[in-house]
């Protein structure tokens, strides 16, 4: 693969594939594709090799800008997605338009291009949740908001395709991604960063207990990467960072890492149809060779370290459109108590 086009390649995960791709493979082009929503940021890829790296402004909905972008490419990785829960919860139209529309449109333009490998990347979430055990690749999806049926539905568009015309599509399904530059609406950079600035931290009242998987940023590029080129297409690869831990037990760790005590806790109403637990099985992956490397432990202090050394990066964020978000999501509560 000599030109990959990377959708969303200027967000939290879509960027840190760019800048794997770059510092792993020197005859790779990164022809970067984004729409620069909220979440878009071009200072995630600012260091990146110029000469090797084209950036396109553009959405997944707009096909013929999509169909332009691609040309001359033997590959597309998709990243590209509207995929915070609770602001999927608040509105699904544009989950819609972006995780369903978008991969059609991805599917149509690859199979009129001849694309040699369409991956679609994915979440543990379109499983729903599980008491005890992991999710296996064949296991039937149940999502349970509006933004993981939203990715479901992208899925089965993609494999549609590839029954149908035989388009060499393949999906991977990763477990709760964190570390730099991701957009701190999340929990990890939105405690960390609400931490620094002696700020609560609006914890689920309900979800405390509940389990995620965290697998760190660079584990999941390079599992997305093996796929890649030696995945099979048609198949589905789970990408699972092995560090279940409850949420309780990483805003304990954020607080010691920045100084904080439990004080800052603010319990908030739980999220509507809150997942108990997600865990998966990567075995299908690792049998290709991928190993995740970095443990938890040493995941969450390196990304904290991170947001105390790169203010310049986030409050310009926290000032923004996030800040209209957070009065929505969090103000009644934070200010009641409740």
């Amino acid at each position: 693969m000599k030109r990959i086009l990377v959708t969303g390649g200027a967000g939290f995960i879509g960027s840190a594939f760019v800048r794997y791709q770059l510092r792993n493979y020197p005859e790779v082009h990164i022809v970067n594709y984004d729409k620069l929503t909220y979440a878009g940021n071009l200072d995630n890829v600012r260091d990146v090799d110029t000469e090797r790296h084209t950036f396109v402004q553009g959405d997944i909905a707009d096909a013929e800008t999509l169909r332009k972008a691609l040309a001359g490419c033997d590959a597309i990785v998709n990243f590209a997605a509207e995929s915070h829960v609770d602001r999927s919860i608040q509105g699904a139209s544009e989950f819609l338009d972006t995780n369903v529309r978008g991969v059609y449109n991805i599917a149509e333009c690859s199979k009129e291009l001849g694309l040699n490998r369409v991956l679609l990347v994915s979440t543990d979430e379109v499983y729903g949740s599980i008491s005890s055990g992991s999710f296996f690749e064949a296991d039937r999806l149940n999502p349970r908001n509006p933004y993981s049926a939203a990715k479901a539905g992208g899925e089965l568009i993609g494999m549609s395709y590839y029954h149908t015309f035989n388009l060499p599509v393949i999906i991977t399904r990763g477990s709760n991604t964190y570390g730099p530059y991701q957009y701190p609406e999340k929990v990890l950079p939105l405690f960390v960063t609400n931490a620094i600035d002696n700020e609560p931290l609006p914890l689920y009242k309900g979800g405390e207990n509940n389990v995620r998987d965290w697998l760190y940023v660079d584990d999941h590029c390079s599992g997305i990467d093996t796929a890649l080129r030696k995945g099979v297409p048609g198949e589905i690869y789970n990408i699972a960072g092995g560090n279940e831990r409850e949420n309780i037990v990483l805003t304990r760790k954020i607080l010691g890492l920045t100084g904080r005590d439990e004080s800052l806790i603010r319990l908030v109403p739980d999220r509507p149809g809150h997942d108990r637990r997600y865990s998966i099985n990567a075995d299908k992956l690792k049998s290709l060779g991928w190993v995740p490397s970095m443990s938890w432990e040493s995941g969450v202090e390196d990304t904290v370290a991170w947001y105390k050394e790169n203010e310049w990066w986030w409050r310009k964020i926290k000032s923004g459109e996030f800040r209209e978000y957070y009065e929505r999501q969090y103000g009644k509560s934070l200010a009641s108590g409740k």
